[in-house]
């Protein structure tokens, strides 16, 4: 038989039995005295834990809370460390939460003793500053979204919540974002799962994910339903319609909700049958070539009533990508925006080798993106947003300052709804209620206090953002260059990111093609009509196997 008390309250329930058993025995010897004041000072504890709205853990695990909390605080909580790896350093996210939980809970950021940090390490990254700084009187930078064929164009923040899906995350977490975007004038992307009433309950702005599955817009799941799409994508609070092509943490792969977990709430949300499984298929159904991709692009947009319509992807193998810019030119239609995702972003799950080694990092894909519309002379025409573990303004400031116009986190707002990256969100066992359908754990989560701080976390990393930007003698990050940001190569070399990345000149892949290794090599081949490889990759592959 199920015990009616979760395992997680086992400790405060020995606590408090102790407590009462110590004062029924309270005249047998100073023994059970001393226990008496010991548990009913734990006790006291508990209760507060419980009732208290602040911190999810404790409400969670009442007591037990506390001594995670005692070795953080004998820890040095800003100190960097790092992973020296082959060709960057990449912080451990100790560091990450705990600037993420400053900014969230409006504690002082300012550091005595200056950088922590090897200055002289290969890969020390830097923004140069003007001895003119500008002042710059708010820090809402804004970026105006939307072409030629976009009647409802949309002012997106420079700094957003990326893809997260309702079934990943719990009800209070969807409604905590979401009401921190509302607060903060920032989008909420829905991820895949589809737009949840928990996405509409509190009125933020939303960018609707569509994914292989198109759940919320589906006869069935992988069923593409134009009647169930524009259901939802005429709805005010939609502000931009994104088609998923792939995601960093696993591209190329598809998923699964089993049907055990396909409850009746998750049914209606996504558009499946109740009880079955759910499957995401690795590939869409509703075009097969990169003509195909940008017909049903404007196919969405016009469905949407003209909202902004663009795609994610993680960049792969660039012929790939280089048809789809290609189909551009010969269908004459472009999406509104591209978002790319680094490799290095997260996920609730992913397979091992699909999180550490397929698709290709931010700043590379990035680069590969921009300079192919610089390349076409299309970059003023199609907007480009970037996520991949982006924590701090400086973070915002590189990606920017590399050809975005806005940045997706994810990883950051989990951190102000007071994720703790105990890595079990694939178990339903999330400890802090954020990754759990567990009611009894996501009731925890106090959804005003949560909001509030994925607002303050946004709003003081744009006020970091606003003070880079203004040290660097600029007035809006969308003037930042690759030339602004500078990065140690060796002990004695440095390079600012203009001379150590290929740009490509304006129009340039209309007169021919530039003398960048991965252009020469896929470009002349790429097809707008098909997504198969150039002729010499076949013939190698195919040489390979005879």
């Amino acid at each position: 038989m199920k015990s009616p008390l979760p395992t997680r309250y086992w400790f405060f329930a020995a606590v408090v039995i102790a407590f009462v058993a110590s004062l029924v025995l309270w005249n047998d010897g100073w023994a059970w005295r001393v226990l008496a004041f010991a548990s009913g000072f734990l006790t006291v504890v508990g209760v507060t834990d419980i009732a208290q709205t602040r911190r999810t853990l404790p409400r969670n695990f009442p007591i037990l809370a506390h001594v995670r909390y005692f070795f953080e605080t004998i820890r040095p909580m800003m100190r960097q460390y790092v992973v020296e790896a082959d060709d960057d350093e990449v912080p451990f996210s100790h560091d990450q939460r705990a600037i993420v939980y400053q900014r969230a809970k409006l504690a002082l950021e300012t550091r005595p003793f200056g950088t922590e940090r090897n200055v002289y390490a290969a890969n020390y990254e830097w923004i140069n500053h003007s001895m003119m700084p500008t002042e710059i009187e708010h820090h809402d930078f804004r970026v105006p979204v939307g072409g030629p064929d976009c009647t409802q164009p949309y002012s997106a923040s420079v700094f957003n919540i990326s893809a997260m899906s309702f079934g990943s995350l719990s009800p209070n977490a969807i409604r905590a974002l979401n009401e921190g975007a509302r607060r903060g004038g920032f989008y909420h992307d829905t991820g895949e799962g589809s737009l949840s009433p928990y996405h509409r309950e509190m009125g933020g702005d939303v960018v609707w994910e569509l994914g292989s599955g198109y759940f919320g817009a589906c006869e069935r799941a992988g069923v593409f339903s134009e009647e169930r799409f524009v259901e939802r994508a005429v709805l005010p609070q939609v502000r931009m319609i994104e088609l998923k092509l792939s995601q960093g943490a696993k591209p190329g792969h598809g998923g699964m909700l089993p049907g055990a977990k396909v409850t009746r709430e998750i049914a209606l949300t996504r558009g499946v049958p109740e009880g079955e499984d759910c499957i995401s298929p690795a590939r869409h159904s509703a075009f097969d070539t990169p003509e195909g991709l940008l017909r049903f692009i404007a196919r969405l947009r016009t469905l949407s009533g003209g909202k902004p319509t663009g795609f994610k992807l993680a960049i792969g193998h660039p012929w790939e990508w280089f048809g789809i810019a290609k189909a551009m030119l010969t269908t004459g239609i472009r999406p509104d925006f591209i978002v790319v995702d680094g490799g290095e972003g997260g996920t609730g799950a992913a397979p091992m080798e699909f999180a550490d080694h397929v698709g290709a990092p931010l700043r590379e894909a990035l680069l590969l993106v921009h300079n192919t519309l610089v390349g076409l002379g299309l970059r003023d025409e199609v907007r480009i947003g970037a996520a991949g573990k982006i924590i701090t303004g400086f973070d915002v400031a590189r990606t920017l300052a590399l050809g975005a116009d806005w940045c997706n986190a994810a990883r950051g707002f989990m951190f102000a709804l007071g994720c703790i990256q105990s890595q079990t969100c694939h178990t339903d066992h999330c400890p802090t209620g954020i990754a759990t359908q567990d009611a009894k754990r996501w009731r925890a989560l106090d959804v005003p206090d949560k909001a509030e701080r994925v607002k303050n976390f946004q709003q003081n990393t744009l006020r970091a953002l606003r003070e880079l930007v203004a040290a660097a003698g600029l007035r809006h990050p969308g003037e930042l260059g690759p030339e602004h940001i500078i990065r140690r190569v060796s002990g004695n070399e440095v390079r600012s990111l203009a001379v150590l990345y290929p740009f490509v000149r304006p129009g340039e892949l209309l007169d021919g093609v530039p003398e960048h290794a991965v252009f020469q090599r896929f470009w002349p081949e790429a097809r707008a009509d098909a997504f198969t490889p150039p002729a010499g990759v076949a013939e190698m592959r195919w040489s390979k196997l005879v």
